[in-house]
């Protein structure tokens, strides 16, 4: 856990937020004054294949953009009293020379990993001098990104897998679009 408790982070892409997102949030509000809620892929040029993780540079799985998941965040977070001890950042995963312009370095990281791809992001946030919490996630009880992505895709009822504030933004979001 972090040595002072002052300040956390917690990177995803969230495309969009979701319940188990605002969890980890939660935890590292447990643990600290303040958290960083880092946006990685936030444009296009930051998404690249990695080995561990096959889709996270699809444009398929990156439907939205950096704005608008800065919107459904924020609202995600107000909607859970988390807005007043949060900033949102943009956090290209791909530029670690450049971190600790949106991440402090003694920001404390925490990972929940389901798999190698979360893991090997924690082995990057650890050799890019952070401290890292890692916390294991079961992959039976992991919810999906994608599973809402197919959902919004399909025309399917999805304000459902969503936290509460976000249905309403991303409404007016996806008719922006329209």
């Amino acid at each position: 856990m972090p040595s002072d408790g002052t300040l956390g982070c917690v990177t995803g892409r969230f495309q969009p937020v979701h319940d188990q997102h605002l969890e980890l949030i939660g935890i590292a509000l447990d643990a600290c004054e303040h958290v960083i809620v880092a946006v990685t892929n936030p444009d296009t040029a930051a998404r690249h294949e990695e080995a561990t993780s096959a889709h996270r540079h699809t444009p398929a799985a990156n439907p939205f953009t950096y704005y608008e998941r800065s919107r459904l965040l924020i609202a995600a977070l107000d909607a859970a009293g988390y807005g007043d001890r949060t900033t949102v950042v943009p956090f290209d995963l791909t530029r670690p020379h450049v971190w600790p312009e949106y991440v402090p370095p003694w920001a404390h990281q925490f990972v929940r990993a389901y798999d190698g791809w979360e893991r090997q992001k924690a082995d990057a946030l650890r050799v890019g001098g952070y401290a890292v919490t890692v916390l294991d996630g079961d992959p039976a009880t992991k919810r999906s990104a994608s599973d809402i992505r197919v959902l919004l895709r399909e025309g399917a009822d999805w304000r459902g897998a969503v936290p509460a504030g976000v249905a309403p933004v991303l409404d007016a979001l996806l008719a922006a679009r329209s």
